[in-house]
């Protein structure tokens, strides 16, 4: 018999993600640091090369920036311990996308970088069993610019 992983909707995390976020984290900066680092692992698994991670500009931050191939990927990474109100990746409103958008928009231009092509991916992460960040969703292009 196939073992299950506790989250049906999500892929199982490799045993390097885990072992690197193992420590329960207790502060809400410190989850979402920990969350990160779990989902750009993740991504690295999955072929994503990392570029750069909590990127600040006047209108907000990117959480990852990764390069799939020729194309630049912003993601945006949300945690949340318990799947109330749609969970992670429901919480990746209007608003925020937004804000990421704005957000994305001056990096490429600050790096000379307006002609690239882009996506924006989320990534929700969340509990599983006794795993802080044992359930990771992967949205890859999740919305777009226009």
């Amino acid at each position: 018999m196939a073992a299950r992983w506790p989250c049906a909707t999500c892929a199982k995390p490799s045993e390097s993600a885990r072992r690197a976020v193992k420590a329960s984290p207790t502060s809400r900066g410190e989850l979402g640091r920990r969350a990160e680092q779990a989902a750009q692992r993740y991504l690295v698994e999955r072929g994503l090369r990392p570029l750069g991670s909590n990127l600040h500009n006047r209108y907000g931050e990117i959480d990852l920036l990764m390069r799939d191939g020729e194309t630049l990927v912003f993601v945006e990474v949300r945690y949340r311990r318990r799947a109330d109100f749609g969970g992670a990746l429901a919480s990746v409103d209007a608003r925020k996308r937004g804000k990421l958008l704005r957000a994305a928009a001056a990096h490429l231009q600050q790096h000379g970088l307006d002609q690239s092509p882009c996506r924006f991916d989320a990534i929700g992460v969340a509990p599983a069993g006794n795993e802080p960040f044992g359930c990771i969703e992967w949205v890859a292009d999740a919305f777009r610019a226009d």
